[in-house]
């Protein structure tokens, strides 16, 4: 017991020592933090993880602060609506109640550390910052319900489901909360520098995540097909597959540009963008994301987003723009493969959120708006495959108008998939007439991206030009819908101006040819498989 005080003593003397040399945390008369002082604050909590035998690299480390500087943020903007409610003569009901708000356990700089701190945080029944026995931290949250269309319980509910406390050193976790404390989420500049330095370790949390690197499209990529698809504020925006939350935080900053009057302000925060992602780290990641980026209660669906039935989606459900890169090379159970019509059910991924997408555009063009549209970035085994990926091409033709394909080069998503992608732009105007590709150069003198020469997005400044003013040129081609369906629905048409020859690919790309053929054998083995069954 006397080592233990020793240790808490001297945890506290070299807290209160570090604090004399860093900007107060939040309270009268707090400074506004510095670009560069929040950057070296964050660095600093991450140092103080490495030394943390629980935390095994950024995969760990990221989600273990985003929950605290998500509990941080939830208290800032929590006070911030109480004195508001206040100053109108509203009563004010907290989401969080004492004592688990950040103020009665991690406000103080000197307050409850060590293995009080890690069991008051992650046992089931500990002893509570006002000196009673309840529940944990954690336990508490995960119990919170929403009452009176306030979402905002359910989604604490939600984060905490998903997120566990790996840390073993108490001592460290208070340093950690004594950072986060420092940071002033009620200020719009920190809001958004800190939202910059987040994304940042998202790529970092990429870079370290090797296979799980489809928590993150590149935000040259995204960025490239918010500004072409120029979603308008007072239409709808989804990402049914939201990841990290890229595409609706590039579509939130698009919007805000727009917002002119208070009704605008209120109809982006509350009424434009939603998202589904049903991974517990993604899911809190995004949360954190769009908080960071402004947008004040995030409406994301943490369940499957192909959980619903094809045919029951109605206009209620539809959207006027859907921005998404949904996984590819996934297999769906048969449980979800059931919600879609008999001859388009597929365990792929990807084709059955392309025929989700397809399905949830509004059909009803508004007045004064432009029609419902939709930008994907699909594989290349989308474009030439056959089957019920054709069937599903056909109806894209047929019923929407797939206006342009633009066809990305190799090594965009390196080193994460050596897989080449597309992106559709498809709307709700008509029916497709002529498609438009257009092939996307590499930089010259290069044969491919790479993690350390990525993709930057004036590359994409060319393209954005020809965009409204197109013409048949050495990127840029197009093929009539006819030709397309009387070929199979086989979009994947090669530029006819190329001249790079087959053996000149890089290795990556021809070992790429041999996959898409074994995956096109696979396809086929599966579909043989399921016609052997059901004629059995």
């Amino acid at each position: 017991m006397a080592r233990t005080s020793a240790r808490a003593k001297a945890a506290k003397d070299a807290t209160t020592a570090e604090a004399a040399d860093t900007p107060q945390p939040n309270g009268p008369g707090a400074a506004a933090t510095t670009a560069q002082a929040l950057g070296s604050l964050l660095k600093s909590a991450r140092d103080i993880m490495r030394k943390d035998k629980g935390l095994n690299g950024d995969l760990d480390r990221l989600p273990l602060l985003t929950w605290i500087m998500f509990l941080k943020f939830l208290d800032d903007l929590e006070q911030q609506r109480e004195e508001e409610s206040a100053l109108a003569g509203k009563k004010f009901k907290a989401a969080i109640e004492e004592p688990y708000r950040w103020r009665d356990w991690a406000a103080d700089l000197q307050g409850v550390t060590g293995d009080e701190l890690l069991s008051f945080v992650n046992a089931e029944e500990a002893k509570r910052p006002d000196g009673k026995k309840g529940p944990g931290l954690f336990a508490y949250l995960r119990t919170l319900s929403s009452s009176n269309g306030d979402n905002r319980r359910d989604v604490i509910a939600t984060v905490f489901k998903g997120v566990d406390n790996r840390m073993k050193s108490g001592y460290l976790l208070r340093d950690i909360i004594n950072k986060v404390a420092h940071i002033h989420f009620t200020s719009t500049d920190e809001l958004h520098t800190l939202g910059a330095l987040y994304e940042s370790m998202l790529r970092e949390m990429r870079d370290a995540a090797g296979d799980s690197g489809e928590f993150y499209t590149p935000r040259p990529v995204v960025r490239f097909m918010v500004e072409v698809t120029d979603p308008r504020l007072g239409e709808t925006v989804l990402d049914p597959a939201s990841g990290t939350g890229g595409f609706l935080v590039e579509a939130y900053n698009h919007l805000e540009k727009q917002v002119k009057t208070v009704a605008d302000r209120k109809r982006l925060q509350t009424d434009t963008l939603s998202g589904c992602e049903p991974k517990s780290l993604p899911y809190l990641l995004c949360q954190m994301n769009l908080l960071l980026h402004g947008l004040d209660a995030p409406q994301i669906d943490p369940d499957n987003a192909l959980r619903f039935k094809l045919s029951e989606i109605g206009e209620k459900e539809r959207v006027d723009v859907i921005l998404t890169n949904p996984p590819f090379g996934g297999e769906e159970e048969k449980g979800i493969q059931a919600n879609f019509p008999e001859d388009r059910q597929t365990a792929e991924t990807a084709l059955l959120f392309l025929q989700l997408i397809m399905r949830r555009l509004k059909r009803h063009q508004r007045s004064a708006m432009r029609p419902a549209r939709a930008a994907v970035v699909v594989p290349n085994g989308t474009l030439f495959g056959e089957g019920v990926c054709a069937r599903i091409k056909e109806e894209l033709l047929k019923d929407f108008n797939l206006h342009t394909i633009v066809r990305l080069p190799n090594g965009v998503f390196s080193p994460y998939t050596p897989i080449p992608t597309n992106i559709l732009f498809f709307d709700r105007s008509s029916q497709t007439t002529d498609v438009w590709y257009y092939e996307h150069p590499l930089p010259e003198g290069r044969k491919n991206y790479t993690k350390t020469q990525p993709l930057q997005f004036d590359e994409f400044q060319t393209c954005m030009a020809w965009w409204n003013d197109r013409h048949e040129n050495a990127q840029a081609w197009r093929v009539s819908a006819k030709d397309l369906l009387e070929t199979g629905c086989n979009l994947d048409r090669k530029n006819p101006r190329a001249t790079v020859a087959f053996e000149h690919l890089p290795p990556e790309q021809l070992a790429d040819d041999v996959l898409r053929k074994e995956l096109r054998i696979a396809e086929l083995m599966r579909e043989m498989k399921a016609a052997l069954e059901a004629s059995a």
